[in-house]
């Protein structure tokens, strides 16, 4: 069966995306699961997906509805997991927003719910699970950065400044981790077909259109499907690959940032921007 059909998996996020689908691909496996979202409604889908209160194997699922960026929900949460599974042995953080605008055109206040759900979540949920991974002969912990973890973009710069944290975070808690039974892998996805750019908030002081120009930049870019973004991290999971970065999109990126550290927006910008760029 392997590492993954064998374990208790906890994931953020299950609701919809990239969560819901990392949900279900393990469920086929056999893993026991305890799935959190903010929105009841999307946990309840995810669980009707399923088919119900057990994995193909027999595994528990379990749904929670959470607030990431409650910390003493987040504690509450690690402890049910306890109770009801009696260990943990895979932990994905998958849970995030998205805020438009440019950083003048934001509050501090839309600032800081940004970082509180992205980065503040995510510390959190790693804080009161990674004692239930360390008990495990084989355990490991999964951050789900972004391409905006590599490079920055106009108009995301609370979005951008979280997944910067979170890479960072995840790297620093990979190499403290390194020859323990907990592995670490920080996630970069490129343009995943989800639906973070339809439920992202708009800044109060953005421009009119800022969430229509948005989208349509969405229906372009926004191609790959969930179930290979899951697959592809599952498969990371299992080699113990400290980095995965998914999508063509996201191999260039990163190419791209380094070797023009400095410049690489111009390129970017007109991808983004320029509907025939992207051709």
């Amino acid at each position: 069966m392997g590492f993954l059909g064998e374990g208790v998996a906890v994931i953020t996020g299950a609701g919809s995306g990239i969560g819901r689908e990392l949900a279900r691909q393990l469920a086929a496996q056999g893993s026991a699961l305890a799935l959190a979202d903010v929105r009841e409604a999307g946990l309840a889908e995810t669980a009707a997906l399923l088919g119900g209160s057990a994995s193909l194997n027999g595994g528990a699922i379990t749904r929670h509805v959470l607030d990431v960026a409650n910390e003493a929900a987040v504690k509450e949460f690690a402890q049910e997991v306890e109770a009801r599974h009696g260990r943990a042995t895979l932990l994905i953080n998958c849970a995030g927003v998205a805020l438009l605008g440019k950083f003048e055109e934001l509050s501090l206040e839309e600032f800081r719910w940004l970082m509180e759900i992205n980065f503040w979540g995510t510390v959190a949920s790693t804080k009161y699970f990674l004692p239930l991974l360390r008990r495990q002969p084989r355990a490991h912990l999964v951050n789900i950065s972004s391409v905006f973890g590599l490079v920055a973009a106009v108009g995301q710069s609370a979005y951008c400044a979280s997944k910067f944290a979170v890479r960072g975070f995840t790297e620093t808690l990979r190499h403290e981790l390194a020859g323990t039974n907990v592995g670490v892998t920080c996630v970069h996805p490129g343009g995943i077909n989800t639906a973070i750019a339809v439920s992202a908030r708009v800044g109060a002081g953005a421009a009119p259109g800022t969430r229509e120009q948005e989208l349509e930049r969405g229906r372009r870019l926004l191609k790959l499907l969930p179930e290979k973004a899951a697959a592809r991290i599952l498969r990371g999971v299992e080699r113990r690959e400290g980095r995965v970065r998914i999508g063509l999109d996201a191999f260039q990126i990163d190419w791209l940032q380094r070797i023009a550290p400095s410049s690489y927006w111009s390129v970017l910008a007109k991808i983004l921007e320029d509907p025939s760029a992207s051709r």
